[in-house]
């Protein structure tokens, strides 16, 4: 293989000849194109791959002045000898930005292209009866340059064509040409432990169950087609098999332990995510939810470390703030303002049971949660967020739906405080996260929210929540591409709560604090595993229950 040697124009001219002034503008044309021709970016001492040359040849672009270049000045020394190439060879290709870049390097690869579109350009002239315009001292130049780079450009007709063949290849056998496919795969190994008995909600006098505890094997998979009509939009597909069982209030006594990635259809295949995004404008984007409409995917949750459900956070509460958990898998719309400052806005709808035109159900009739947000990024460094979200949850008449305020995060009394009836909530939130350096990021939340029972034997009862968390993470921790990671708060709890229930009001007495370690060790670009271990000191906030811990060992798998 020929290395590529990086040399300027005027170095290709000395070499060409000691009297350079004196050739003819045909040797010019070889010698400045080729310069003009590096296709393949800054150039340096490494060997130039052809099918980058052959990639990115669109990149250039024929002019007709040497006036359009930006680059090039009438007083610039090469400037006549442009001006009579291109008017008298139109022999000289640009950039698309209109620059000529006539002092980078070039390669021997890049020279043969350069000299090969200018051969074909001479071709051209006396096949159209301009032969006059080409001298015989001319002919002769090219003819000794042809023959000084015939190697370089046998191999670079040879690369040129085997890559070809292989890309007519691809074409006739691509899946498509606007979509492509994502995928990612995990493997799970977890158990709990802890007690013998279960946790038990606050007040509630019953005698706890034994704790379910056996070492499981499970497993996720998501499929996502991306597709893209014109370039700046994304219609998204996406495909869904798995069965983690919830580690729930049927195994531990508490949704506060369950893991981030867990859910269970026995591996059935689903489509369980359809959405469209496409920008309106230079500063703004829209995604329209089909179905599986999720908060969290749409807007910045302030946990850029820990947020993703196959490689962040092992549990459902060490993600993000729940406030984004409202409305999910739902029907709607996002909104998101970004008019290139620190300043960004996003406003959201989504509805649960959006296809269902029965009544307490619909678009606008059924459960729902409309949400704004304004995020403030003075730097790359630190971003802070203030959320607000109404929402209102009911039944209906699904009789698989239930009153789930936070989405299985915090405690039974937290996620329906009314003991199944209806209500509105006013969700307040506040997030942000802090870079310390590049590998370490300081992250957090608080939310309060207010909850307004609606009908039923709670009707016009009220209810108030709260919950908060503290993560910090280490990038490249070891090695690069692993993150060490911690996250500890308080989940979802009911400080106050106007109903009462059977004698039991539905008030968490105590408090439980989530305390959670991970740490993903990066294999290869495309596997990770990673151990962890969840600790829920007081769950369901009461005293009463002894500790429960969750480990886990997380396999993913992407492509």
């Amino acid at each position: 293989m020929i290395k590529s040697v990086g040399v300027s124009e005027t170095e290709i001219m000395k070499k060409l000849s000691k009297n350079f002034l004196k050739l003819s503008p045909v040797v010019v044309a070889a010698t400045l194109f080729a310069a003009n021709s590096a296709i393949a970016g800054e150039v340096n001492e490494q060997v130039t791959s052809v099918s980058q040359l052959t990639a990115q040849s669109d990149s250039i672009g024929q002019v007709t002045s040497v006036s359009q270049f930006s680059d090039v000045q009438p007083t610039d020394w090469a400037f006549q000898a442009l001006q009579s190439l291109v008017e008298r060879y139109g022999c000289i290709a640009g950039y698309p930005n209109g620059t000529y870049r006539g002092n980078r390097a070039l390669t021997r690869y890049e020279f043969a292209a350069g000299l090969n579109a200018c051969l074909d350009r001479v071709n051209e002239l006396i096949a159209t009866a301009t032969a006059d315009l080409v001298r015989k001292e001319d002919l002769a130049t090219l003819q000794r340059l042809q023959e000084e780079f015939s190697a370089e450009l046998a191999t670079l007709r040879g690369r040129v064509d085997a890559l070809e063949a292989r890309t007519a290849e691809l074409e006739a056998n691509q899946f498509s040409t606007t979509t492509k496919l994502v995928g990612e795969a995990i493997f799970n190994v977890s158990n709990v432990f802890g007690s013998d008995d279960q946790a038990v909600a606050s007040g509630d006098g019953t005698t706890p169950d034994e704790l379910q505890s056996n070492t499981i094997f499970s497993d996720r998979v998501r499929l996502k087609l991306n597709t893209s009509f014109f370039g700046s939009d994304l219609l998204q597909t996406r495909l869904q098999a798995r069965n983690t069982t919830p580690y729930g209030t049927g195994v531990t006594g508490t949704n506060m332990t369950r893991l981030s990635f867990d859910g269970n259809n026995n591996n059935d295949i689903e489509i369980d995510k359809l959405n469209y995004a496409f920008n309106l404008g230079s500063a703004a984007r829209i995604k329209i939810d089909a179905f599986g409409g999720e908060l969290y995917e749409n807007i910045n949750t302030f946990n850029p470390d820990l947020e993703s459900s196959g490689r962040g956070a092992i549990s459902r509460y060490g993600r993000f703030s729940p406030i984004y958990r409202q409305g999910n898998n739902g029907t709607g719309a996002t909104l998101t303002l970004n008019p290139k400052g620190p300043i960004t806005v996003s406003a959201a709808y989504l509805a649960n049971r959006a296809n269902n035109p029965n009544d307490g159900s619909g678009l606008f009739d059924g459960s729902y949660a409309a949400l704004g947000q304004i995020s403030f990024q003075p730097n790359q460094a630190f971003n802070v967020g203030l959320t607000y979200a109404r929402t209102y949850q009911n039944i209906g008449n699904v009789s698989s739906a239930s009153i789930n305020l936070f989405d299985s995060t915090g405690s039974t009394y937290a996620n329906d405080p009314f003991d199944g009836t209806a209500l509105s909530a006013d969700n307040y939130g506040v997030q942000a996260s802090l870079r310390l350096g590049p590998k370490i990021t300081l992250g957090g939340w608080y939310g309060y929210t207010e909850a307004e029972a609606k009908g039923g034997a709670a009707d016009g009862d009220n209810a108030y929540f709260e919950y908060w968390a503290a993560t910090v993470s280490f990038k490249d921790f070891g090695r690069q591409g692993n993150v060490l990671g911690f996250v500890f708060g308080q989940p979802p709890k009911a400080t106050g709560n106007e109903f009462v229930s059977d004698d039991v009001r539905r008030q968490d007495r105590d408090t439980s604090y989530h305390l959670e370690a991970l740490y993903r060790l990066q294999l290869t670009d495309n596997i990770s595993v990673t151990p962890g271990v969840l600790v829920i000191f007081n769950p369901e906030h009461n005293d009463r229950n002894d500790t429960v811990y969750v480990g886990t060992l997380r396999t993913t798998f992407t492509f």
